[in-house]
């Protein structure tokens, strides 16, 4: 008879079963006080692709993404980021785990008392990176969401849709290996939305990025999914119909703490099950 499996030797073997993706939840629930938030929650976010992550408000979005920095530990389950288990983690692994992850906050989250240079360098400065090095790299990420000529101003200077690409801009510097976003075109105008999507799907298709996207807007996971950049004319383009994005695109749509459905663009349009088709409507 085979001897059996040592505890040790199976969370080995998880782990291995997980490298491949950047983000795993395996039967997840947590609660706070009465209030069941997720009940059982299990995804894949495989490594270079986007998920998006609806529900109405309340539904543990956010709490998704805090869970998967370890920011909250889960009551039960067990999360996966970058191949380790974060529900094992210790605060100083959790720190190390955190540096290869860039996050996007719907408030930008900038510091007022500094210039944009200051904010997109931060977290380069406390790595005590070269000052040569942190000025090519903070102008290269200005670049990338068209805002060198911001670098001397403060947050109060900026408009709401700048200072979140700001935010784009900080995230992405560490060349991160994926990215969280917590609802980035929340509270912005139709206009300014559709920009910091085509900086999404930008940063999606020329860094091939994994990316877990919370958001509260359906067209604009719809935008990601029927649209790729084109370097030629550096700007979003349409598909032709029918044709999918380089970059894998799924949704996951919460209810009650579970997962109702968690399937690319196609899945979502064709359920047939009433509340997906009154969400969608």
């Amino acid at each position: 008879m085979a001897s059996p499996t040592a505890p040790s030797e199976i969370r080995v073997a998880a782990q291995a079963d997980s490298s491949s993706e950047a983000i795993v939840f395996e039967d997840v629930s947590i609660a706070f006080e009465e209030n069941v938030v997720l009940d059982g929650v299990s995804f894949r976010l495989p490594r270079g692709e986007t998920k998006a992550l609806f529900g109405v408000a309340g539904s543990g979005k956010s709490t998704i993404l805090k869970m998967a920095l370890g920011l909250q530990r889960p009551d039960s389950g067990r999360i996966f980021a970058l191949g380790e288990e974060v529900t094992r983690m210790t605060e100083e692994e959790l720190f190390a785990m955190r540096r290869r992850v860039g996050i996007v906050f719907q408030e930008s989250a900038l510091f007022d008392s500094l210039n944009v240079r200051d904010n997109v360098a931060f977290r380069l400065m406390e790595e005590h990176i070269s000052a040569e090095e942190i000025e090519q790299r903070v102008l290269e990420s200005l670049r990338f969401v068209e805002l060198e000529h911001t670098i001397d101003k403060f947050p109060s200077q900026l408009s709401g849709g700048m200072r979140r690409r700001v935010a784009i801009a900080r995230a992405i510097i560490t060349q991160p290996e994926v990215l969280l976003y917590d609802s980035p075109t929340g509270g912005l105008d139709p206009v300014t939305s559709n920009t910091i999507v085509e900086l999404i799907v930008k940063q999606r298709d020329v860094y091939k990025t994994s990316a877990l996207m919370v958001t509260h807007r359906l067209q604009d996971a719809f935008t990601m999914a029927t649209h790729q950049f084109d370097k030629t004319t550096n700007h979003m383009v349409a598909l032709p119909k029918g044709q999918h994005a380089e970059v894998p695109m799924s949704f996951l749509l919460l209810r009650d703490g579970k997962v109702i459905l968690d399937g690319d663009a196609k899945e979502l349009v064709s359920s047939r099950d009433p509340y997906i088709r009154e969400y969608i409507a």
